[in-house]
């Protein structure tokens, strides 16, 4: 029987996108092959948890998917059954004698409203549209300067490529490989009610159809092995922490004569020592003595590209005033923000006796109480 997704994941019906989102990543993390090495019980979960979060994060396959599980595709009442090499077994709401569902399209039922239900989520005849690969997410964690101006990072990703030993068989040089007895070579395995079924990877031969006699030393019999590339990431002018840009078919090898997936990465922006943004707008502190603010003076600014702009301080300047730099901000499309630069007039801890006396003859001259 095929379990309902929200199930899958432990989830209500009634949870948010990041419920499921949190959700999946716990699952995943705790089923991952690489974390459960010759464990194929721990592969399948895996597998299982995937085909969950693909659907259920797709907020118009979960609408689908919500239509079908209302209409009782998956509830606990005799709701799919499983289909050998033999054929489908017999269910209480069998479309036929034996309950035969094989090479059902999804499309003939069109008429009652669930053919485009059924496709958009399964594909056609029942072939789950999450044989594809899985994207990939990553958060990477970018300069400041960077994300401000844009420009391009390297980014290094473990990924999943067909063994070279093996050629993505599974099997030892020289093993002797067989016909898989669960999906008799079909590579997976069936699920169906009625006129309805739904297909899934087979869990003994992983999909291939075959099983060897002796794994592949190499690879441990999964066909693929893990290795990193350095991908190179195009950071768009004014970057802030939590946006995402997706890498069409950068990531995970897929199945055979299917497209590999995409490489989803989060920005995360760490604070700069000088700048902080306001929008567009780039804020800055710069100190200055209590001379300057009294006196007026001229300073050096640095900017957000390196350079430095001469900013003048008018006398009586007063503590945290700030000044404005016209067109030195962000730039995002055709919009660009200022600088601005918020003065801090230091005064001095300490003073000698003779700065005392000097500051209290200014006191007098100028009328301020002390």
């Amino acid at each position: 029987m095929a379990r309902d997704f929200y199930q899958v994941l432990g989830v209500p019906d009634s949870a948010t996108p990041e419920e499921i989102k949190k959700a999946y990543r716990r699952l995943a993390k705790q089923h991952h092959p690489d974390a459960n090495p010759n464990n194929p019980q721990a592969a399948e979960r895996f597998k299982e948890v995937s085909e969950a979060h693909a659907v259920l994060s797709d907020a118009d396959k979960r609408k689908h998917y919500d239509q079908m599980r209302r209409l009782g595709a998956f509830d606990g009442g005799g709701g799919f059954r499983r289909q050998g090499a033999g054929g489908a077994r017999p269910g209480p709401a069998s479309g036929g004698p034996g309950g035969g569902t094989e090479g059902f399209d999804f499309s003939d039922i069109g008429s009652f409203g669930l053919g485009d239900i059924f496709s958009s989520i399964f594909g056609k005849g029942g072939r789950a549209e999450t044989e594809a690969a899985e994207a990939i997410e990553t958060v990477v964690e970018i300069p400041f300067r960077v994300a401000a101006l844009g420009g391009k990072v390297p980014v290094r990703l473990p990924l999943n490529e067909t063994c070279r030993t093996c050629t993505g068989s599974g099997a030892a040089p020289g093993a002797k490989i067989t016909t898989c007895p669960e999906c008799n070579g079909r590579g997976n395995v069936t699920f169906g009610q009625g006129g309805f079924a739904v297909s899934r990877p087979c869990p003994q031969c992983r999909g291939k159809g075959r099983i060897p006699s002796a794994p592949c030393p190499a690879c441990g019999g999964a066909g693929e092995v893990r290795h990193e590339r350095e991908v190179l990431i195009t950071v768009p002018p004014g970057t802030e922490t939590g946006a995402k840009v997706r890498l069409k078919g950068q990531g995970q090898s897929a199945a055979p004569g299917l497209p590999p997936g995409d490489i989803v990465v989060t920005f995360q922006v760490p604070p700069d020592r000088f700048f902080h943004r306001d929008g567009l707008d780039l804020v800055c502190e710069v100190p200055i003595n209590l001379a300057q603010a009294v006196l007026g003076t001229r300073l050096r600014v640095r900017t957000l590209d390196g350079k430095k702009v001469v900013l003048k301080v008018p006398a009586g300047t007063q503590p945290g005033r700030k000044f404005r730099i016209k067109g030195l901000g962000i730039e995002k499309g055709d919009r660009r923000g200022d600088q601005l630069v918020q003065v801090q007039v230091q005064i001095p801890a300490t003073l000698t006796p003779e700065q005392e006396g000097l500051l209290k003859q200014f006191a007098e001259l100028t009328g301020l109480a002390y």
